[in-house]
Formats: structure tokens, sequence, C-alpha cells
């Protein structure tokens, strides 16, 4: 099942994605549908969209919480000139830094920083609210996963120890453009992950390539706090980012982002100046 958030009549609202169109459900947001129930069981309105030309919103429009984890493919560590670590690396985004799948990324004013960055990453979406879960139980707490980019103003990412600050800037991370459940894509193992700049392949890897799989990250997770519905788990992005290219390599203003992975669909989105509309 496909399950994502159009923007429609000036409002949004959760469907259910068809193959040639859409079912409105009476939720606002995929997140409050899951907050209501598990997914196979939404009922859905009578009223149907064709697929093309929808307006794709995030998924989840305010997730409670929104993790991502940092140095989480075994190629980025290697390309970072890091070793694995013991634990995995936990920084966060704030919901204004999310946008739909399809909607212009707003870098950065230049005279702040051009130093932006790309990070394709798979997403896992929580299902139903997780305490103290077990790895062996752990996917049975995800709704399913969806694609995040990941961008990063690198420097200031690293002007502290914290990443936050190179994370979070508004309208600037891409998320979408649908939730596939859990039963068709199981732990989110072993999908091509890609990113292309201008049609030229940026990343290229899989999840396999994944440090600390999605059980093991909703797991510990939930040792630390409870993981409710809607809550968004970015796990991490393969090598081939800009950063750690020679030289290194940053989007700018006209340029087109893709990010793609297998059994999802893709992002498409533009890099446009502060001020310029969607």
């Amino acid at each position: 099942m496909r399950l994502g958030t159009v923007r429609i009549e000036g409002t949004t609202r959760a469907a259910v994605v068809g193959d040639e169109a859409i079912q409105l459900t009476d939720f606002d947001d995929v997140g409050s549908l899951l907050a209501h129930g598990p997914p196979e069981a939404v009922v859905s309105s009578d009223t149907k969209i064709a697929l093309s030309g929808v307006e794709w919103a995030p998924p989840v429009l305010r997730p409670n919480k929104i993790v991502c984890v940092g140095l989480n493919y075994l190629d980025h560590i290697a390309e970072m000139g890091n070793t694995k670590p013991d634990a995995p690396t936990y920084f966060s985004k704030f919901s204004g830094a999310l946008i739909g799948a399809n909607d212009d990324i707003h870098l950065p004013d230049p005279a702040m920083s051009t130093h932006n960055d790309w990070e394709v990453e798979l997403c896992a979406v929580i299902g139903k609210a997780a305490r103290h879960v077990s790895e062996a139980d752990a996917i049975s707490y995800v709704a399913g996963y969806t694609i995040l980019n990941d961008f990063s103003v690198r420097d200031y990412q690293r002007r502290s120890k914290q990443f936050l600050a190179g994370k979070t800037f508004e309208h600037a991370t891409p998320v979408g453009p649908w939730i596939v459940t859990a039963d068709e894509l199981g732990d989110g193992g072993g999908l091509a992950v890609t990113t292309e700049v201008n049609g030229i392949v940026k990343q290229s890897s899989t999840t396999s390539e994944l440090a600390f799989g999605v059980a093991t990250l909703v797991s510990d997770l939930s040792q630390i706090i409870t993981l409710l519905p809607g809550d968004l788990i970015a796990t991490g992005t393969p090598g081939g980012v800009g950063a750690a290219r020679i030289p290194p390599e940053w989007l700018k203003p006209g340029d087109e982002l893709v990010t793609r992975i297998e059994g999802i669909g893709e992002l498409r989105n533009r890099c446009v100046l502060p001020g310029a509309s969607n």
C-alpha cells in the first residue's frame, strides 16, 4: 500500500495511492491517519483523483520527531575518513525544514553560505507507539518507508560539534512522495538509492551498506524515548556527497536534484534563492 498527503483546494488530505489515481481519506495527513490506527484499516472516501498532476505535500506534516542518523553507510564512513561508530549518531530536524516531493529547495542566502549538499536517505515512518521494543519486534512498529534528502549546509553543520544548525534550514528537506508500507518493503534492506544533480549521478548505493539497520535504530531509539505514529527516522546517506569530492561540489541556484529509492519512487526538486516562488 502507498499512502501520501496531497494539497487540494487550499488544504491537505491523506490519500491511498494507486497506479493511476489516488483515493482521498478523511485525514489531513498520513501522520494523523497513522495515529488513528494501522494503515491497512484505513477507510477511503469515494473521491478519486487522477495521479497525474497531483501536488504532494510531505507525507507527515507535523511529525512529533524527525530523527536523523549520521555516518550510517559503510561507504560514506570510508569516504569521510572515519571508522564505524560503536553506536548510532543521532541528530534532529524541525518540521519547518520539510517540503514536498516536487517543491523548490530554498537555498540559504549566498552571503550566509554556498556549501549546500545532497544526501539521499531511506526514511522509516513509525506506525504505532514504540517503547522498549526488541530488534526482533522493531519492524512491526514501522508503518512504512519514504524518501528524504537530508539537505545539509556544511559550514553551518561543522561550525560546532552539534550538527543541527546545518541540517534544519527552513524549506530545504524534501520528503515523499508517499509512504510504501512495510508489508511490501520488509526491513528496508537491499534497496538501490541514488542522487542525481542536473542528470549526473552523484550517489549510487544500496541500503545493504547501512551500518545500523532500521530494526536496530527503532529498537535503540525506543529505549531512549517513546516513538509515536508519524515519527520520521532518516537512516543516513551513502558515499558520494558533495563535501567529500575533490574539489567539493555544492548545489547552486537552478540545479535540479533528483533523489530515488528502489520500490518507493523519486523526489525531484529545483534549488532556488530566498524569495523565489515555488
